[in-house]
């Protein structure tokens, strides 16, 4: 990460949960070096952050009672609610200060947090917040919403037990000045060690032919248990109307991904099921877990040619729409491969610092970005991009983003939903990544994809779930 001297302090951002918190405030994240993002980053400041934090102890926090006062310079507790004031530097990270009395030292704290509770990023002081992004160690993100004036953020799904999350808070005090902060935290873990259960993703709604079915496991399968590891695939049932065939994949310990051989279907109707409640699984046994219905719209792909400078876009393999775009140039070429559409942001703001480029010198930008629709979660974008339209079609001059007339990015945004395909040929530009920086998963060809299941390495002789699959790799 490029170090940069701190400059001022902002008492500005507010981190709020149903309970303890551990949180530790460092610098905006580090440059990605091929693409722009939005304002959640910005140059390493020095950032003064308020927490507050409930149920300390054995005080749980009542009804009517209210938080303490305004931002203290020591920690102390008040009805129930426990106040910091944490010094974010550029030096800082993962440090938490507390007014020590020797001068220089630091500590940290490792508090658990109630996963029942509410997470709020509030401004403790006039300004905006611009960009908040949650996510736990598996990469999965928490949605949430900003509050109609600007000044406060609030989860709208559940954080998950056990679990270590980031908070990364992009801002900007009275004056228009950017701050960055990151936060962390851990969730508590079941009381008594908990049932193994999964939640599936994405939500009930309706997506593009290129959505991932997710599962996040509230206990970890360890790779050198596969038999549990297979007994836990047979329990998870997908299905669909059209009939496709599909295959788990563990990403990690704790999630795992399905995807058809070849995208959905067009309107396919999909279902999720888990049958884990009381199979036995390595060391624990499963419980409940909610089931999951959604469904594919329109199969939208829009493939980039770098080379053409042309993006060509279908619906159900029709062509409807060819534009004239720019990618990234020398030194910040476009990730090549296949992605999906994350979500689309009307309004975005993109520096280039954000990147590791510095003020002042000739590659710098600061600009407003109209229909910005994102690929990574590092920062790659589909946008408006109405200072290049002269290049559009003929070179390519980005820092890593796909850029169209403002005309052409508002038909695409408009035109496109979450889970639709986006690919990029000939750019020149490092492979998409399968995991971890939004959905690589249809750059592993079917034999990879089989590889990364327990199921094609095991003849699990183990006992069946009532819901186990038939095949090794069913057609679902």
């Amino acid at each position: 990460m490029r170090r940069t001297r701190p400059t001022t302090t902002w008492g500005a951002v507010a981190a709020v949960t149903g309970a303890m918190l551990v949180v530790a405030a460092a610098p905006g994240r580090g440059p990605d070096a091929d693409t722009a993002d939005a304002t959640s980053a910005g140059p390493p400041r020095e950032a003064a952050v308020t927490l507050l934090v409930g149920r300390v102890l054995e005080g749980a926090r009542q009804a009517g009672e209210g938080r303490c006062a305004a931002r203290l310079f020591r920690t102390r507790l008040c009805d129930g609610w426990q106040e910091q004031r944490v010094r974010a530097t550029a030096r800082g990270v993962g440090s938490v200060l507390e007014e020590p009395a020797v001068a220089g030292a630091a500590w940290a704290r490792a508090l658990p947090t109630d996963s029942g509770g509410p997470l709020e990023i509030a401004l403790t002081e006039p300004g905006r917040i611009t960009d908040v992004t949650v996510s736990d160690a598996h990469g999965r993100h928490l949605s949430g919403e900003l509050g109609p004036h600007g000044d406060r953020w609030l989860n709208t799904e559940s954080l998950r037990a056990g679990e270590e999350y980031t908070v990364r808070v992009g801002a900007q005090d009275a004056a228009g000045h950017p701050v960055a902060v990151t936060m962390a935290f851990r969730t508590a873990p079941p009381a008594d060690g908990g049932r193994l259960t999964v939640e599936f993703g994405p939500r009930p709604g309706t997506y593009g032919a290129g959505e991932i079915v997710t599962a996040a496991l509230s206990r970890p399968v360890p790779a050198d248990d596969p038999v549990a590891r297979a007994r836990l695939e047979q329990a998870l049932e997908v299905t669909s109307q059209p009939h496709v065939e599909g295959a788990w994949h563990w990403v990690d310990a704790s999630t795992l991904h399905f995807r058809p051989r070849t995208y959905w279907p067009a309107h396919a109707v999909v279902r999720v099921r888990s049958g884990l409640d009381g199979v036995e699984v390595g060391d624990a046994h499963g419980g409940p877990s909610e089931d999951l219905r959604f469904t594919i719209g329109d199969r939208i792909e829009a493939v980039t040619d770098s080379a053409t400078h042309r993006m060509t876009v279908r619906r159900n393999g029709r062509v409807i729409r060819t534009i004239p775009v720019t990618t990234g140039k020398e030194g910040f070429r476009t990730r090549s491969g296949i992605k999906v559409v994350l979500r689309k942001e009307s309004k975005v703001r993109m520096r280039g610092d954000t990147v590791g480029i510095e003020r002042g010198t000739k590659e710098f930008y600061d600009l407003p970005v109209s229909y910005a629709t994102r690929v990574t979660w590092s920062g790659e974008y589909i946008h408006a991009a109405p200072w290049s339209v002269e290049a559009q079609g003929e070179e390519n001059v980005s820092h890593g983003c796909t850029g169209m007339s403002t005309e052409n990015a508002a038909w695409f945004f408009d035109a496109v939903r979450e889970g639709d395909i986006v690919e990029v040929v000939n750019s020149g530009g490092p492979p998409m990544a399968p995991f971890g920086n939004g959905f690589g998963d249809w750059n592993l060809d079917w034999r990879d994809w089989l590889a990364g299941s327990a199921l094609a390495n095991v003849d699990a002789a183990a006992p069946r779930s009532p819901l186990a699959p038939s095949r090794l790799h069913p057609t679902t």
